[in-house]
């Protein structure tokens, strides 16, 4: 019988409620912060010592190509695939697990939002939040300010037109836009 997760980092990775005010965790995002800042500072800066700063914040190397600013909450939770590209002012909620495919493409200021929220009132005056993962398929498409709720997945090849509000997941190849976000029927 496997044990249940004790600290509050296990208890957000495994998707449960948890404190995100927990020493550990508070440190873990400033360290992220402090990571991001210095990237966002490098704009102008050498390929190496970029690469050297998202190694540190995603712990692994990445080709992706990320234009500055980006934010992030840990880092830790993002895996990216070959080939993808952020454009400016991306923000990753990621207290849950981000899976970004190989080759997609994602628009400036697009929002990808794991936390969530007690809907009570009561309860969410407790602090507790939780995370729910979100997975972006190989060559998927996401236009410039779009915003990924909590849980939803983006099929390979999928479009989500720019500003959309993707609140349930959108098969492979389909294009999506509105808020929140539906399929188009002429596939445009």
């Amino acid at each position: 019988m496997a044990r249940a997760p004790a600290s509050e980092l296990e208890k957000m990775r495994a998707g449960l409620p948890y404190r995100p005010g927990d020493p550990e965790l508070v440190a873990m995002r400033k360290r992220a912060q402090r990571l991001t800042r210095d990237y966002n500072q490098t704009l102008y800066g050498d390929d190496e010592e970029r690469a050297g700063l998202l190694h540190a914040l995603f712990g692994q190397p990445t080709d992706a190509v990320i234009r500055p600013p980006f934010h992030v909450d840990y880092g830790s939770e993002i895996v990216f695939g070959r080939g993808v590209f952020l454009n400016y002012g991306c923000v990753i909620l990621d207290v849950a697990r981000v899976e970004i495919g190989d080759r997609v493409q994602i628009g400036p200021y697009v929002q990808i939002l794991t936390a969530d929220h007690p809907r009570n009132a009561a309860e969410r005056a407790t602090g507790a939040e939780w995370g729910r993962p979100i997975r972006i398929g190989a060559d998927a498409w996401i236009g410039g300010g779009a915003i990924l709720l909590p849980g939803v997945s983006i099929g390979e090849g999928a479009i989500v037109a720019a500003g959309a509000v993707v609140t349930r997941d959108v098969p492979a190849g389909t294009t999506v836009a509105g808020n929140p976000a539906r399929p188009l029927s002429d596939g445009r």
